[in-house]
């Protein structure tokens, strides 16, 4: 029994591919509806899975060629993030089967293509996998720049094994920034048999968090099926639950960055030693005063940004090692001016932030912070008269 998938995200693709000749379906896909039309003929295919949001020849637009002018009659599932009734309903005229909307459960989705199919006669041996939690193909698809520098003790592979395997519009991009320990040999075995989900970047050199993050930002922005792009820290202080927060926000809003705030609050659970939440408050007063930046925790390490701005931002290299948070607001103040960029950035709560382990920015670069911080305001000063 065969089906064909239509989408333009690979990670979809990938995951349909997988999950469904578990099953026993035998699978081909397409990135697009061309190349989908042409599949038809040749691979004749017992279901088709669809999206609608495709550059070029929407989903909506295949089926209409398929059943209309083409003639075909092959069972067609939609499967889209686009969940407006209007959509729906002209989905349901043109003859579709059903429509899925995303984010959905490969057990569902299996479930709703066994009704309309049935089961293949023959059933291959599943795999156990890793961990038992469902496996969801997001609406849209997000990558996640992880720097890394000496985490062999901090870094919980179970952890990001557990979220890749259960969020599969996910691409989790770790930067082994010059480590001296086991890092390396880690990400490489976390990446092993989830190449389409995980890649690990090497840098020969220890460059600091700022070039860390940057590399990955840019190797990531390659990547065309990407909605959005951000980091995250890899001890996971900021947990993937609250990332999940950022990446509803910006999917749902109207921003260009969305930022993690630790912001201590009833219901949350915040926890830094004492030292290091004097320092947090006074460079976050400093930064709003200097810098004229109205927010309330700049610093944090979990942050989402739509794809259009991260080239804008993250091309030319960062003044600071760690203040590279502040220099990114800065530039899209550059670029769009102060009052528009300011409405293009939001400050999310989080519910849990724990600080782990010992820290590799150290209370001596916590003194120096003023000094990096006039260095910052001092070269985009200079640049803002350059452009005027």
């Amino acid at each position: 029994m065969k089906i064909l998938a239509i989408d333009d995200q690979k990670l979809v693709l990938m995951s349909l591919d997988k999950h469904l000749s578990s099953l026993g379906f035998k699978v081909k896909y397409a990135t697009n509806a061309r190349k989908g039309l042409a599949l038809v003929a040749s691979f004749n295919p017992d279901l088709i899975i669809v999206d609608v949001n495709m550059e070029g020849v929407s989903g909506l637009e295949f089926v209409q060629d398929l059943k209309f002018k083409k003639k075909i009659d092959i069972p067609v599932v939609v499967m889209s993030g686009n969940t407006s009734q209007k959509c729906i309903v002209k989905a349901f005229d043109l003859g579709v089967q059903d429509y899925i909307k995303k984010p959905v459960s490969l057990d569902e989705l299996s479930a709703r293509i066994i009704r309309i199919v049935g089961l293949p006669k023959v059933q291959p041996t599943q795999k156990p996998r890793t961990s038992d939690a469902p496996q969801v193909i997001s609406k849209k698809c997000v990558g996640i720049v992880i720097p890394c520098y000496n985490e062999a003790t901090r870094l919980s592979s179970p952890s990001f094994i557990k979220f890749i395997e259960g969020n599969l519009g996910y691409h989790l991009c770790f930067v082994n920034d010059g480590s001296t320990d086991g890092t390396a040999m880690l990400l490489e075995d976390l990446k092993k048999g989830r190449e389409n989900h995980v890649s690990v970047i090497h840098l020969k050199k220890n460059k600091g968090k700022a070039s860390a993050v940057r590399k990955g930002m840019l190797n990531l922005i390659q990547d065309s099926q990407l909605d959005y792009i951000g980091y995250l820290d890899a001890d996971l202080s900021t947990d993937f639950s609250d990332f999940e927060g950022l990446v509803h926000s910006i999917s749902t809003m109207n921003y260009k960055i969305v930022s993690g705030s630790r912001i201590d609050r009833i219901g949350a659970q915040i926890s830094k030693d004492t030292l290091r939440r004097f320092f947090s408050k006074l460079d976050n007063f400093v930064i709003r005063k200097i810098l004229g930046m109205n927010f309330k925790d700049t610093q944090c390490g979990a942050k989402i940004l739509d794809k259009s701005v991260v080239r804008l931002l993250f091309e030319k290299p960062f003044v600071s090692k760690w203040l590279f948070d502040v220099e990114i607001f800065k530039r899209l103040q550059t670029i769009y001016g102060r009052k528009n960029a300011n409405l293009m950035i939001c400050e999310v709560p989080l519910k849990r932030w724990i600080h782990k382990g010992e820290s590799k920015l150290s209370y001596r670069d916590s003194a120096n912070f003023f000094l990096q911080l006039l260095r910052i305001a001092n070269h985009y000063n200079i640049e803002n008269k350059m452009v005027l």
